[in-house]
């Protein structure tokens, strides 16, 4: 449960503000929507006060994966395309499974059912399985009586992210690899065989020039403080993790991981994809436009994307043109994606233009994510080559002042 202080517009006219708990966003929406009221502005401030210490199914070590939420869509999908009875479905569904976290949330999904719940709210009761886009489409679905094609839509949307995120994780497997076994040895010759060289040196009286001394102060450091130095550098990791949390660690990190070379513009092509299909899948299922933004606005993961997209729902409200809000930060949002936004505003066809876009930046990150490895690996070879250099000078240069001495 989570606290959010909010904005909401009267059907008067009249704004007004204040405070409700919610399980997320979606829920807050719908209990705005059910008193009559539209939501302007909305922020969570906290969590809801006080320790949970009920622990479910689908808390902590339990956890339904992604592949098993695309599949749970499509197949569910497919049976009441057959003709299925959604409870009937629902069971098969259940008694297929073998995550006991999925059991055990489709059990009480077929409770509510059997109470007269519909699917979406019964799926809203559970956010860390179903995302809003997902309780979103499903109602989005009820409310049209195309739930089937609703389900297999929300199946494509979902199954397209996670494609996009497992090709960029592929991607950064290589660096990441070489990078840990560079660390590993350099560690391991820090610990075993500089020491011997350095009792060498030290031995015969040798002068040690500036590399050789920052080498040896390292390796000092590792051999009789390594458990402090060990100590002080978890301390960073983990005061940056927590840091990386808040909206001011967020805001600069992101921000600066647009900057790097190559990955910045990855980045923003990942996310310029994820906005278009998300938004996309939403206005086809038949989502309002304000909903589909702010449901966007949860799924892009860079806090600057997503105050643009908040601009824009705020942009919606006022009667104005989305178009423009994206247009004004090109620096973030490609031209071309204002430009297919602003003719979907002027023909009306809005998901149709953003479902090209989300296609076209698919493919350039597939492309992208592909050729990474050749980008890389001379950028990679570089810095082992440094490495190597540095720690070259450190050892021979003591050994050509021990030659002159002789």
């Amino acid at each position: 449960m989570s606290h959010f202080t909010f904005k909401a517009k009267k059907s008067t006219g009249e704004i007004y503000s204040g405070q409700k708990d919610a399980t997320d966003r979606y829920e807050l929406y719908k209990l705005i929507r059910d008193d009559g009221d539209e939501i302007v502005e909305v922020k969570e401030t906290s969590a809801h006060a006080g320790l949970h210490l009920k622990i479910s199914a689908t808390s902590l070590f339990k956890h339904v994966k992604m592949i098993e939420k695309i599949n749970f869509a499509r197949n569910l999908g497919s049976m009441l395309e057959a003709g299925l009875a959604l409870s009937r479905a629902l069971s098969v569904l259940e008694r297929q499974s073998h995550n006991k976290a999925l059991k055990e949330v489709l059990n009480n999904i077929m409770s509510e059912i059997n109470k007269g719940t519909t699917l979406s709210d019964s799926m809203a009761k559970h956010p860390k399985v179903f995302p809003p886009i997902f309780v979103s489409m499903v109602h989005a679905g009820e409310q049209s009586g195309s739930l089937a094609e609703s389900l297999k839509v929300v199946a494509n949307q979902m199954e397209s992210s996670y494609l996009l995120t497992k090709r960029i994780r592929g991607a950064m497997m290589y660096p990441a690899v070489i990078v840990s076994a560079m660390v590993l040895i350099a560690i391991l010759m820090f610990i075993f065989v500089i020491p011997t060289l350095m009792k060498t040196f030290t031995e015969l009286h040798v002068e040690l020039p500036l590399p050789t001394r920052i080498v040896l102060g390292i390796s000092n450091i590792i051999q009789h403080n390594g458990l402090l130095a060990l100590g002080i550098i978890l301390v960073v990791i983990f005061g940056i993790y927590f840091w990386s949390k808040k909206d001011s660690g967020k805001k600069v990190i992101h921000a600066a991981v647009l900057k790097i070379p190559v990955i910045g513009n990855l980045i923003q092509e990942v996310n310029t994809a994820r906005t278009a299909r998300t938004m996309s899948s939403l206005l086809q299922a038949g989502v309002g436009m304000v909903e589909s933004v702010g449901i966007t606005a949860d799924v892009v993961q860079n806090v600057h994307f997503r105050a643009v997209l908040e601009k824009a729902g705020e942009s919606i409200k006022k009667g104005d043109l989305m178009s423009k809000v994206f247009s004004e930060h090109e620096d973030l949002y490609p031209v071309f994606f204002a430009e297919m936004m602003s003719v979907g505003e002027e023909t009306g066809k809005t998901g149709e233009m953003l479902i090209g876009v989300a296609h076209y930046y698919e493919d350039d990150v597939e492309q992208k994510t592909k050729d990474m490895s050749t980008v890389i690996e001379p950028f990679l070879m570089i810095v082992i080559g440094a490495a190597v250099g540095f720690f070259a000078v450190s050892m021979i240069s003591p050994m050509y002042s021990l030659v002159n001495a002789i």
